[in-house]
C-alpha cells in the first residue's frame, strides 16, 4: 500500500526519530548525553555548518537542500540533540509551578534545530541513501534512541506534564489547550514515563536494540531491490511488453550500465512486466525475485531480525502494561482494540476470498478457451487478469495510458485542489533542492492571494531512494509563534521513459498520485496552534483517510475530460472509454482486497501472538493456511520485506488502518453524492472544516461525525468493492 511519513513536533518527532535512523544494534552503554551535562554547553556554532542554522531564503526560510553535505549529518545530529536536551531539562527544572504555558507551551516551542535537521536528515533517509549516509545511519541510531528516552523518561519532566493534566485548571483551557495536554500526558504514560527505574533502564536497552534491527531489516531489503534485478537480451524476451514498458526497462538498463532491458527489483518494474509479459518464464523468475526480497539465505535475509523485533517487541508491551504489543499500538487508534480491528477484516475477508475463487475461474477459462493447459498461478495472475478484463469490459489498460500523462495528471490534482479547497499553485525556482528532479510550487489561496504553503514534487525513482510512494511534512503548520509557511512533499517511483517524451502512467499509478497528494492537502489546510497537534499528526487509522478519499476525485468527468488528454493528439479521453472504466470499477477486487488483506491479517495475528517465539516464514505459511489463503494470490508485503511493520513501530499492529480508513472513505464520498456530486461547495467546506483543517485537536470519531451527521457505515465500502452488503452486519458500525 502507500505510505505517508509525517513529521511533528515534540511528541511525533520523538516517535519517528528511531524509525529513521537504520542501524545496527548497541546498548545504552555507548550513550554520553544526559540532561545534567548539557545544561552548561557553549552555544551551537551555526554557521559551521548550515544544517543548524536557521532556515533562510524565501517563505520565512527553506530547507538548505543545495548545501547539504553527509559529513554535516553526524555533527549537526549530535549538536541539535544536545541542544534540545538542553531546552527540555531547562523546562523540567524551572522552579515555577507548572502550567499550561511554562510547560506544555514551552514544549512546543523547543527543539526547533533538531526539528530542521531531522527534516533534512529524513529526505535523506527516504531519497538519497547512499551506502556512505547509511553508515551514518548505523552510527548515529542509538544516539537517537538514547535521546528519545531522556526525554520521554525525565521523571520532573513528566511530573509537570501530570500536575498540568490533573489540574482542575485544566478546564479552563481552550479545547485544543485540553487536547494538547492529554496527548502529552498519555503519550508520555504509554511510552514508559511511570515505570520505575529498572524497567525505565530495560525499555531504553529495548528501543535501543530495535533501532538497530529496524535500520538492519530496512538495508536488507534496499540492497535486494537496488542489487537485483533482470536483464532481458532480446525481441523474444520482450514479448508482449508495451513500448512505455521496455521505454523504461531500456532506461534502467543504462543506469545500471548494462546493455538491453533490465526490470527492476520493485514494485513499479515488476508489476508491469507481470501484467503483460508474454513469457510465463520469465514472469515466474520475475515474481520469485521480488516476492523473496529479505527470504534469500543470505546476509541479506531477515528472518532473525524479525524473529528478535517480535520478542523485543512483546517484551516492552508487557513491562508497559499491556497484554501484547497489538493492544499496546492499537489504544489510541480510533479502533481502540485490536478485535474491533480484526472484526472489520474479517468480515470483508470471506466475500472478498470467494471473489477471488469467482476471478480465477474466469482466468482459468480463459487460458484454457486459448489452448493453454496451465494451471493459474501467482505469476499469472496479473497477465490473464488483463486479459479477463478486455474480454469481459473491453478495456485494455494499454489503451487507458496514452491518456493518462503524469504532468497533465499532475496540473488535474491542482485543480481538484483549488474547486475544493480554493488553492493555487505556482511553480517557484528560488528554492534549492535534494536532486534536479524535484521540483516545487508555491500554495496560495486562489481568492485571497494569501500564501499558504510549499508544495515539493520528487516523482522518480533512482539509486538510494526507497521504494514506494510517501508524503513528507517538512514544516508543519502551527500559529503559537505566528503564522508559518506550510511546507510538504510528495514522493513516488515514477520509472522515466525516453527522454522529452511524457511519461505515461498506469491507472493504479493515477489512483496512488491523487491518494498521496491527499496527505499533501491533509497537512496544507491545517489550521492549528501547536504543531504537536498539525496537520496529519492524527491517529494511524484515520490518516489514511483523507489520502483515501481523494482518490475518487480522479474518475469524476471533469479531471478525466480536461487532464485525461492523449499525450500525441491532445483530445480527452472518450466518453466511451470512460464508460467502459467505470462499469470495471470493481474489477479484479477480489484479488486487491484479499492481497492487501493477507498482509493486514497476518500483521495483526503476528503481534497478537505476544511472547511465542516466532519463526516468519512458518507463521506466515502456516496462517495464511488457517485464513483458507487462494494459492493463486501471495500477501501483498511478504514479512521478510514488509517495510511498514519492521522500518519502525508506526504501522505495526496497524496496517489493518487502510481498511479501517477506507470504511469512512467510502461512506464520506457518499456525502458528495447524496449533495451536489463531487464538487458540492457545501460538502466541501465541511470536508475542509471538521475533517482537513483540524489536525489532531479533536476526537477524529468526534471530526467525522460533526462532518458527516452520523458515524461511518460499512455497507458503503462493500459496495464500493463490488462485495455483498450483507457481510458488513459483521463488521464495524461504529467509530471511535
Amino acid at each position: 500500500m502507500r505510505d505517508l511519513i509525517a513529521r511533528s513536533r515534540v511528541l511525533p518527532l520523538l516517535t519517528l526519530l528511531v524509525g529513521l535512523f537504520v542501524v545496527s544494534s548497541v546498548t545504552r552503554k555507548n550513550i554520553d548525553l544526559s540532561l545534567q551535562s548539557v545544561d552548561a554547553q557553549s552555544p551551537i556554532p551555526a554557521n559551521a555548518n548550515p544544517l543548524l542554522a536557521k532556515w533562510s531564503g524565501p517563505y520565512g526560510g527553506v530547507p538548505p537542500f543545495d548545501r547539504v553535505q553527509i559529513a554535516y549529518f553526524k555533527p549537526a545530529l549530535e549538536a541539535a540533540m544536545a541542544e534540545g536536551l538542553g531546552e527540555f531539562g531547562k523546562i523540567a527544572s524551572n522552579p515555577d509551578a507548572p502550567t499550561f504555558e511554562n510547560t506544555l507551551a514551552e514544549l512546543e516551542r523547543s527543539g526547533r534545530t533538531l526539528d530542521r535537521v531531522m527534516t533534512v536528515y529524513g529526505v535523506w533517509s527516504g531519497t538519497m541513501a547512499s551506502p556512505e549516509f547509511q553508515a551514518v545511519q548505523r552510527e548515529m541510531a542509538p544516539k537517537v534512541a538514547a535521546f528519545s528516552d531522556q526525554i520521554i523518561q525525565n521523571e520532573a519532566l513528566f511530573k509537570r506534564i501530570e500536575a498540568i493534566y490533573n489540574s482542575p485548571a485544566k478546564k479552563k483551557l481552550s479545547a485544543e489547550q485540553q487536547r494538547l495536554t492529554w496527548v502529552y500526558y498519555t503519550d508520555f504514560v504509554r511510552s514508559g514515563a511511570k515505570l520505575g527505574t529498572e524497567a525505565k533502564a530495560r525499555l531504553s536497552q529495548i528501543n535501543q536494540e530495535l533501532a538497530g534491527l529496524f535500520t538492519r531489516f530496512s538495508q536488507n531489503v534496499l540492497a535486494e531491490e537496488n542489487d537485483q534485478y533482470i536483464l532481458l537480451k532480446s525481441d523474444t524476451e520482450l514479448a508482449g511488453l508495451p513500448q512505455s514498458v521496455r521505454d523504461a526497462a531500456a532506461a534502467a538498463a543504462l543506469t545500471k550500465k548494462q546493455t538491453g532491458w533490465l526490470i527492476q527489483n520493485t514494485r513499479s518494474s515488476i508489476d508491469p512486466f507481470l501484467t503483460y509479459s508474454d513469457r510465463r518464464d520469465l514472469r515466474e523468475k520475475a515474481w520469485r525475485m521480488f516476492v523473496s526480497r529479505g527470504d534469500n539465505g543470505d546476509e541479506h535475509d531477515n528472518n532473525a531480525v524479525i524473529t528478535q523485533i517480535l520478542a523485543l517487541r512483546a517484551e516492552r508491551a508487557k513491562l508497559l502494561g499491556y497484554p501484547t504489543h497489538a493492544h499496546w499500538r492499537v489504544e489510541n487508534s480510533m479502533a481502540k482494540t485490536p478485535e474491533r480491528a480484526m472484526e472489520l477484516m474479517e468480515a470483508v475477508w470471506k466475500p472478498a476470498v470467494a471473489r477471488v475463487h469467482e476471478e480465477v475461474a474466469d482466468m482459468q477459462a480463459l487460458a484454457t478457451k486459448e489452448g493453454s493447459t496451465i494451471t493459474i498461478a501467482p505469476w499469472d495472475y496479473r497477465f490473464y487478469a488483463e486479459k479477463v478484463r478486455k474480454a469481459k469490459y473491453d478495456l485494455d489498460q494499454n489503451e487507458v495510458k496514452p491518456y493518462l500523462q503524469l504532468e497533465k495528471l499532475r496540473e488535474g490534482i491542482f485543480w481538484v485542489a483549488g474547486e475544493l479547497f480554493n488553492f493555487n499553485f505556482i511553480p517557484v525556482m528560488n528554492v534549492p533542492v535534494a536532486h534536479p528532479d524535484i521540483r516545487v510550487w508555491e500554495v496560495t489561496d486562489k481568492t485571497t492571494k494569501k500564501h499558504i504553503g510549499l508544495w515539493y514534487f520528487d516523482p522518480y525513482a533512482r539509486a538510494g531512494k526507497r521504494s514506494g510512494a510517501w508524503m513528507n511534512a517538512y514544516r508543519s503548520q502551527e500559529k503559537i509563534n505566528g503564522e508559518v509557511t506550510t511546507i510538504v512533499s510528495n514522493n513516488a517511483n515514477f520509472v522515466k521513459g525516453k527522454a522529452g517524451e511524457p511519461l505515461l502512467i498506469s491507472w493504479d499509478d493515477a489512483s496512488t498520485m491523487f491518494h498521496e497528494f491527499g496527505h499533501a492537502l491533509h497537512g496544507l489546510n491545517s489550521n492549528v496552534t501547536y504543531p504537536t497537534l498539525s496537520g496529519t499528526a492524527v491517529a494511524r487509522d484515520y490518516v489514511e483517510f483523507p489520502s483515501q478519499l481523494m482518490e475518487h476525485w480522479l474518475s469524476t468527468p471533469e479531471v478525466l475530460n480536461r487532464f485525461a488528454v492523449h499525450y500525441q493528439t491532445g483530445k480527452p479521453i472518450p466518453q466511451g472509454l470512460v464508460d467502459r472504466i467505470k462499469r470495471s470499477s470493481t474489477f479484479n477486487q477480489g484479488f486487491i482486497t484479499v492481497e492487501y488483506l493477507a498482509s493486514a491479517l497476518v500483521d495483526m495475528k503476528l503481534h497478537l501472538a505476544g511472547d511465542k517465539k516466532i519463526d516468519p516464514d512458518a507463521f506466515e505459511r502456516e496462517t495464511l493456511v488457517e485464513l483458507g489463503m487462494p494459492h493463486e494470490i501471495v500477501m501483498r508485503h511478504r514479512l521478510p520485506h514488509f517495510l511498514h511493520i519492521f522500518s519502525g513501530d508506526n504501522y505495526s499492529a496497524g496496517y489493518y488502518s487502510y481498511l479501517w480508513a477506507d470504511v469512512l472513505t467510502a461512506d464520506a464520498y457518499q456525502a458528495f453524492v447524496e449533495g451536489g456530486g463531487p464538487y458540492d461547495r457545501k460538502v466541501a467546506a465541511r470536508l475542509r472544516k471538521y475533517i482537513f483543517s483540524v489536525g489532531n485537536t479533536i476526537d477524529p470519531a468526534e471530526g467525522y461525525r460533526a462532518f458527516r451527521g452520523r458515524d461511518a457505515r460499512v455497507e458503503a465500502l462493500m459496495k464500493k468493492r463490488g462485495f455483498p452488503t450483507v457481510a458488513a452486519k459483521a463488521g464495524v458500525a461504529k467509530q471511535g
